[in-house]
This record gives structure tokens, sequence and C-alpha cells, in this order.
């Protein structure tokens, strides 16, 4: 009895973990010559928010790019028809690295990577479908641009692959954090007669002796250089970085730029304005 128990008992874990049981809570891969990538996406929630990641897989020695590249690359994009019942609110991206350096510089990743989505479901259907173009850059030694569809079914009540909802959360863990007193912007300003923008940054006390690394996204016209911080080590640094904007307008008032700190083991993100 107790062999039929434990047969049975196993039947049924087997029954559970099968792929086939799991409604869809990833795409299949698209693939490219120097990686791969998918959709992974649990259940809408109550407020329609649908927790997803763009998940881009890495061949050795490839690499991939950040929401403002550089002067070259090509940074993730993503189309959903909104027919299928869900929009896209938003791309968050992990904090990068930058790569070689002069007009060759350009900032992204070297490992696999997985961009948590701001997904949304439009109305009150219960099932909805993903259909997702995305357009992204891989390269090695050039950058090739890859395309591809992908589709994704959420039917209500189905099954979340638990391994998949632990993929989404690890994505938004390594997210940066937000602002504090301790890893913040203190002074913020643009001189438009040197076209350079001035930093103030307070950086965690465990990263005080490190070098910390910026980064900068704008709209579009707005080009940054690489950033320069001042020699000093201590929580307390300085940083300028050069601008060029395209076109007859000279400053970047009204114009939110992105900032990201790398600082040791920690990130941090925030929204720069300027007057």
């Amino acid at each position: 009895m107790k062999m039929a128990q434990r047969i049975a008992m196993a039947s049924l874990l087997f029954a559970f973990f099968l792929p086939t049981q799991s409604r869809g809570a990833a795409s299949e891969w698209v693939t490219s010559p120097g990686g791969a990538f998918r959709i992974v996406a649990s259940q809408p929630q109550p407020d329609g928010l649908i927790p997803a990641i763009l998940e881009v897989r890495l061949n050795p020695g490839w690499k991939t790019y950040w929401r403002d590249p550089g002067s070259s690359g090509i940074p993730p994009q993503i189309t959903l028809d909104p027919a299928g019942g869900v929009t896209l609110e938003a791309i968050r991206f992990p904090p990068p690295k930058a790569f070689g350096e002069g007009p060759g510089r350009y900032v992204g990743y070297d490992q696999p990577v997985a961009f948590p989505l701001r997904l949304k479901r439009i109305g009150d259907e219960s099932d909805v479908t993903i259909r997702a173009s995305v357009f992204l850059g891989i390269c090695e030694d050039i950058c090739i641009p890859v395309q591809g569809e992908l589709e994704l079914a959420l039917k209500s009540g189905g099954f979340d692959n638990p391994l998949d909802g632990a993929r989404i959360d690890k994505a938004v863990a390594a997210l940066p954090e937000a602002p504090s007193e301790e890893f913040k912007v203190e002074t913020a300003r643009f001189d438009a007669m040197a076209g350079m923008i001035r930093l103030d940054l307070r950086l965690p006390r465990e990263a005080a002796a490190a070098t910390p690394q910026l980064f900068l996204a704008g709209p579009s016209g707005v080009f940054f250089g690489k950033p320069v911080l001042a020699s000093e080590a201590g929580a307390t640094r300085r940083a300028e970085i050069a601008v060029r904007l395209a076109g007859k307008d000279g400053s970047i008032a009204g114009k939110p730029v992105t900032l990201t700190v790398r600082a040791g083991e920690r990130s941090m993100e925030t929204t720069l304005a300027f007057d």
C-alpha cells in the first residue's frame, strides 16, 4: 500500500511540473547568431498590471545595449499589438557597463540580462495575449540588428511556473534603487555656456573609496560625453558631463534626463530636471 501511495504521489508531482501544465508563462525563444530573447510574464494583477520581463540570453563575447547606447548601438524596442488586450507602459533597465573609449564608447551589458516590463491589461477581459515585436542590437565586433515576433497567452486561472516568477522577481530586484539620504544627487546644474552638466553626488559610505560610474539618457537630440569625476575619494563626489544638443535648441531646460549611478555593489537611478 505504501509503495502504491508513493507511486501515486510521484505521478502527481511529475504531472504538476510537466511543461505542458504551464499555460504560457514564457514565450518561445527568438534566436540570433549572438544569443536569444523571449518574454516571460505572470497573470494580470487586480489592478491590471502584468509582471513581465524581456529576457536576453547572450553567447560568450557578445553584448547588448542600454536605453542610451552612446554613439552606436540599438536600445531594446518593443511594440505591442493592442488587439491582444495589453499595453506597454515602460521598459526598465538594470545598471549597465561602459565599453570602449572615444567615439567607439558605448553602454550596455556583456552578460545575460532581463529588462522588467511595465505591462497593463486593457479593459476587463480575463484572458489576454501579449503579441510583441521586439527589435534590439546584439554585437560582438559589430552590431547585428535582431527583430522577432513573440506571442504569449495568459489565461485566467492558468498555472504560473514558479521558476518564471522567480526570474521576474530577480530582474526587478536587480534594478537601481531610488534616491535616499545616503545615495543621491545633492545638486545638479546645467552650464549652457560651457555645454556641461555639473553634479554633486552623495555616495553610500561603503562605496566611498570606489570610483562611481555614471550613465545618462535624455530625449531625442540630446547627447552626452563621458562623465569626468573629481579625483578625490569620499562620500561626496563632483562630476561633469559634456552635453551636445542637436538642432537650434541650445538648452536642456524642461527636458528630463535619467541618471544611473553605480557605486560599489549598489546602484541608484533618478531623474534630473533643469530650469
